[in-house]
């Protein structure tokens, strides 16, 4: 039986345990869902002028949803955010309504009726690869760091991206218990979704390489990937990585660790590889997520044909 004074702080801790325990999604995810739900609750707190309990969710109006994401657009507690950011929070949502309806007894049909944000259609931004090939060797350009065994963590980190289409948060998430990289690697990517990844042989190297010249440990749970002092290395730091890089190779902004993720999927379609063979390697739960890569290598096409055709 539904409890209709249960505060949104208690309905919001059994969400995130739900998210954490049951559907072990990544810290990253459970940050977001945190953050867009309790916006939502601040926004009904100032825009119903009263304390939010599990009744007050009961009785909400598609006003309400549309009023928030009104706010949101128009920069509630924050910058103005575009429509990626809205569907986000909107899904965020609808997860929760989802899990409140099966858990506490709190219906709300409401939600069902709003729509979702518009998305702009956007490819991915891949590199070409001439350009992957300079990025990788500028990465591991001992010139560049001046110290050795960072200049091979670096070319090593983004072999992982480019050669295997790793995510950002897998490539630094490798442990020592990973190591020596076989043929195949055990990948556990969004939602605890478990893929085989094959390691080519210059990733394997480049992998022993830099482990060879780190000078901290890698043993066991730690980190892979060390930072300059020896702690595990962050996403941040192979962000700024990668900002050097554009600098030194005059590259666009688009040229970020994500890219080269988006890249690995291109050549492969590229070369000859399938649709679903390209799925399972980038860990995509639909073929739908995946299918942009065509659209990426048909628009490479129509570029190639429309630089070189006498009749273009």
């Amino acid at each position: 039986m539904l409890e209709s004074n249960i505060p949104t702080r208690k309905l919001l801790a059994d969400f995130y345990q739900y998210l954490s325990a049951e559907k072990r999604l990544a810290e990253n995810s459970l940050t977001s869902y945190h953050h867009d739900i309790e916006l939502f609750f601040s926004f009904l707190t100032g825009h119903k002028q009263q304390t939010i309990t599990a009744n007050t969710l009961n009785q909400l109006q598609i006003s309400d949803f549309r009023g928030f994401l009104a706010a949101r657009r128009n920069g509630f507690e924050g910058e103005p955010v575009g429509s990626r950011t809205l569907a986000r929070n909107l899904s965020s949502l609808r997860m929760f309504f989802r899990w409140a309806e099966q858990r506490r007894e709190i219906s709300c049909a409401a939600l069902e009726l709003v729509e979702s944000p518009k998305i702009p259609h956007s490819l991915p931004k891949a590199v070409s690869p001439q350009i992957a090939a300079e990025i990788l060797s500028e990465a591991g350009s001992i010139e560049r760091t001046k110290v050795p065994w960072i200049a091979a963590r670096d070319e090593a980190l983004l072999y992982l991206l480019y050669g295997a289409g790793l995510r950002i948060a897998e490539a630094l998430g490798l442990t020592g218990s990973d190591l020596p990289l076989g043929e195949v690697l055990r990948v556990n990517g969004k939602g605890g979704k478990m893929r085989l990844v094959p390691i080519l042989d210059t990733i394997g190297l480049a992998i022993n390489s830099y482990v060879k010249l780190c000078p901290f440990p890698v043993l066991g749970d730690s980190a892979v990937f060390k930072a300059k002092r020896g702690g595990a290395m962050s996403a941040r730091d192979a962000q700024r990585l990668m900002q050097e890089l554009r600098s030194r190779l005059g590259l666009p902004a688009s040229t970020s660790p994500h890219a080269l993720r988006h890249s690995f999927a291109t050549h492969l379609l590229s070369g000859g590889g399938d649709l679903r063979t390209i799925q399972e390697l980038l860990g995509h739960a639909s073929l739908s997520s995946t299918q942009i890569y065509a659209a990426v290598d048909a628009k490479h096409l129509a570029d190639a044909v429309a630089k070189a055709h006498p009749r273009s």
